[in-house]
């Protein structure tokens, strides 16, 4: 009888310190990354930006809360944020406290999915059955019925108020106190197909020190919009870096059409003949109906802009 029991019952208790390790520690051990990109003309003096994304914020998650607002203390050059700051109707003023402290410094965002809707319970295994079929969001899948709608128009304005630059299929500029200025190309998100990128074509601006591209989810679409006209740095979140990974291997899942390869982290992405670097963040929050993470604690990131070669 042990003979027989005695391998199930040990990969059953491995499986059950796994989901208190990933839903009791990990989703609540939020880290600071650090990168350093090689994208600013010859002579430039080094920028730091802040990326955040995929608060996913529910009211009561205090230490959330008290994290992002101690990002504040890292004194970054400006902030970007990503998007979907919320999974839940209620938590707008929540989300407005935590951030509060850095919306006192220059900043710009775009939107995500779940930022205009409220999120539905629904089996994490079809993550992998949309990857096999190569449908994610709204496309390729039939539009979502009786979904929640958040009020996502009041963090909107409080963003605006502080001076944020809002970026939803527009272009933005931020000018920063030594006289820099940094010009921004947003989209709204890829992943609800409310991305209209003929309204902010036409590349980088040649009367900017830098020029940035940012969006929420990084469909190979945008991508390889923004690499072939010409932008330098590519910001995105939108993939919880795989959310649910497998030690010594990594993602399984974007929920999206980029690769498994560049699920978080720096890469790069060739189109048109041009390369872009790419920073996709791993995010700091998760569904409120999946609650958990594993091999892939949240996170923020600072990055560092450097002369390229």
């Amino acid at each position: 009888m042990r003979a027989r029991y005695g391998i199930p019952l040990g990969i059953t208790a491995v499986g059950a310190a796994s989901v208190v390790y990933a839903a009791g520690f990990e989703v609540r051990s939020f880290r600071l990354r650090r990168v350093e990109v090689p994208v600013l003309p010859p002579g430039m003096r080094p920028l730091r930006v802040l990326q955040i994304s995929d608060i996913h914020m529910v009211s009561g998650q205090n230490k959330k809360r008290r994290w992002l607002q101690s990002l504040a203390g890292l004194r970054p050059d400006f902030v970007i944020n990503t998007g979907d700051n919320l999974s839940d109707p209620e938590a707008v003023p929540e989300v407005l406290d935590a951030l509060g402290p850095l919306m006192e410094l220059p900043g710009a965002y775009v939107f995500g999915s779940n930022d205009y809707y409220g999120p539905k319970l629904r089996n994490p295994a079809r993550y992998l059955v949309e990857r096999a079929h190569g449908k994610h969001g709204l496309n390729g899948n039939p539009p979502v019925q009786g979904a929640i709608h958040n009020p996502w128009q009041e963090m909107r304005d409080s963003f605006d108020t502080a001076g944020w630059i809002g970026l939803n299929n527009t272009r933005g500029r931020l000018k920063l106190g030594d006289g820099t200025e940094i010009a921004l190309t947003g989209l709204d998100d890829p992943h609800i197909k409310r991305d209209r990128y003929g309204m902010v074509a036409g590349g980088p601006s040649s009367d900017a020190d830098l020029s940035l591209a940012v969006v929420h989810a990084p469909y190979l679409r945008v991508l390889d919009a923004f690499a072939a006209d010409g932008y330098p740095l590519i910001l995105a979140g939108h993939t919880h870096g795989g959310q649910l990974c497998v030690p010594f291997y990594g993602a399984l899942v974007t929920n999206c059409d980029l690769d498994t390869r560049r699920v978080k982290g720096l890469s790069t992405h060739r189109a048109g003949g041009r390369t872009a670097y790419m920073h996709v963040s791993a995010g700091c929050g998760t569904n409120r109906y999946t609650p958990v993470r594993f091999a892939c604690p949240p996170e923020a990131t600072l990055l560092t802009l450097t002369p390229g070669a």
